[in-house]
């Protein structure tokens, strides 16, 4: 059982420099803050930059390595995620979807693994 994920939940990419915040805006709320769903996935409607990209698949990352001559150089981040966050809470939904709970992951097309680092609450749990 993990906690409701709710907006204001802090996230990480494991190609990301720097956390970012959830963004989640039904009507649905735990703890005063609107509750995510798995399908709160969407780059900048929901997760937003994670500041600079490190991923050597990522295009922008290719480019920017190149311009300094081979050595590794960080691009700025822009998400490219295609499918939901899973696997989601079993039996609680939120608006039709499964809800989104800590222990969840969605991929970066660019190989990062995104993963809730707080839940944005510590009261509700769900499974």
């Amino acid at each position: 059982m993990g906690f409701l994920v709710v907006a204001t939940a802090q996230l990480q990419c494991t190609q990301g420099v720097a956390p970012c915040v959830l963004i989640a805006v039904r009507t649905i709320l735990a703890t005063s803050k609107p509750a995510a769903n798995v399908q709160d996935y969407k780059p900048f409607v929901n997760i937003p930059t994670f500041g600079m990209c490190n991923s050597t698949s990522n295009p922008a990352v290719i480019a920017t390595t190149a311009a300094a001559q081979g050595v590794h150089t960080p691009a700025p981040c822009i998400p490219a995620i295609t499918s939901p966050w899973s696997p989601g809470a079993s039996k609680v939904k939120i608006d039709g979807q499964k809800a989104l709970d800590d222990a969840s992951t969605c991929k970066c097309t660019w190989n990062g693994t995104i993963k809730v680092n707080s839940a944005g609450q510590t009261k509700v749990k769900v499974t």
